[in-house]
């Protein structure tokens, strides 16, 4: 038989009625009373013998915290059975019962105080250990589900699996959208892909949505309908929803949102994503200042881009003459992209150049002499308009070759 002992052994008889207070308590707090352990013979043990818990005593009940997170009942809840079990344990503890020398009780009030203090800390500890391990397998696999979405796994019914604890019904439409920051500061990141996220489960609520981290972006899958009270007023447009709480944030930090089109399923997903993304990066090589980018604005853009071939003969054929151009080809470029954005007026572009209408007019004539296309001629505006998109496409001219 083993002469190992636990703590309470060798108290009397009497110890019956620990189990009646531990029932008490436990009815008091709502918690169960298993999650005592032996901490209310160690309470008595304490009064007996005046020491602190053992540390194998206090990691017993640092587990027994960890199980109450496993099992999902509040840390509050535990709290009060221990506090609720100590209290009620005071005046039927042995040493205190029969004393009437109050030193003796003064010093068994300590040993209970301190046993409480330890418990307790030990319980919490345990807990938050645990939540905190559970919130990180959990974050690791709502990566890894959104990694495997945005890349269209070929596993759709494990993936749809895999979504349901999150809320995420692979049967509704979806959409997804990049968030780009200025910076590239991972600790603001964090915070700001967190903010968003609290504010997306307060428009949308806790289902549907998901927030990731990528690439140095923050990844937004969201509905793609307005079906709910809270989703009505802004879901129509959940560009714009993100990029503002993005900009709302502390710091001020300038923030880019591509906007992939809505699809239903697994491979909508991963096909809504490739369009945020090459959106991105249509407007980061057309220079656009655009804050919001949706793909189905950049259609054309994209039709022009799959054709690489066709976009550097276009560039070259119709804007190679500009390099004959004194100070090289882009001032004249950038004078056709704003003639042409501000509806063929040339005080209009003048404005957004800062330039003179004079000096806007001598360039659209330089442009006409040098290239053979006239700006203010429809066909000619045509050409002209197209090759100065795929110019900026390319990186026309120190990217096309």
């Amino acid at each position: 038989m083993s002469s190992k002992k636990r703590p309470g052994d060798g108290l009397g008889e009497g110890d019956a009625w620990l189990a009646a207070v531990a029932t008490a308590a436990a009815k008091d707090s709502g918690a169960p009373v298993e999650l005592l352990g032996e901490y209310l013979p160690m309470l008595a043990a304490a009064t007996v013998s005046g020491r602190r818990p053992h540390a194998r005593d206090l990691d017993a009940v640092g587990l027994i915290g960890r199980r109450a997170a496993e099992e999902g009942i509040p840390p509050g809840r535990v709290v009060d059975l221990y506090l609720s079990a100590a209290w009620r344990a005071w005046r039927q503890l042995p040493v205190v019962a029969r004393s009437r020398d109050s030193e003796v009780v003064r010093g068994a009030a300590e040993a209970v105080l301190r046993v409480v203090d330890d418990a307790v800390a030990a319980l919490v500890e345990g807990f938050q250990e645990a939540r905190r391990q559970m919130i990180r397998r959990e974050e690791a696999l709502r990566q890894e589900l959104v990694d495997d979405l945005l890349r269209g796994g070929a596993d759709v019914a494990g993936l749809v699996e895999r979504a349901e604890p999150f809320g995420i019904d692979l049967g509704r439409p979806h959409q997804v959208l990049i968030a780009a920051p200025a910076s590239e500061d991972r600790t603001a990141l964090e915070a700001a892909g967190l903010a968003l996220e609290r504010s997306m489960l307060d428009q949308f609520g806790d289902r549907n949505v998901l927030i990731a981290s990528k690439e140095g972006r923050i990844v937004v899958l969201a509905p793609a309908d307005d079906s709910g009270p809270r989703a009505r007023s802004q879901a129509r447009d959940v560009a714009g929803f993100v990029h503002s709480r993005l900009s709302d944030l502390r710091g001020g930090a300038r923030w880019r949102v591509a906007a992939g089109r809505a699809y239903p399923g697994a491979y909508g997903i991963a096909r809504s994503y490739e369009e945020a993304r090459e959106s991105l990066a249509l407007s980061e090589r057309l220079q656009s200042a655009a804050p919001i980018v949706r793909s189905r604005e950049l259609l054309v853009y994209r039709v022009l881009a799959r054709d690489h071939a066709a976009i550097v003969d276009l560039a070259d054929t119709v804007l190679a003459p500009l390099r004959q151009a004194r100070g090289g080809p882009e001032p004249l470029l950038e004078t056709l992209e704003a003639y042409l954005a501000a509806g063929e007026v040339a005080t209009e572009a003048a404005r957004r150049l800062h330039l003179s209408v004079r000096a806007v007019t001598y360039r659209l004539g330089r442009i006409r002499e040098l290239t053979g296309y006239d700006p203010a001629a429809p066909l000619d505006r045509l050409t002209l308009y197209n090759a100065v998109l795929g110019a900026r496409l390319i990186g026309w001219p120190t990217e096309s070759a």
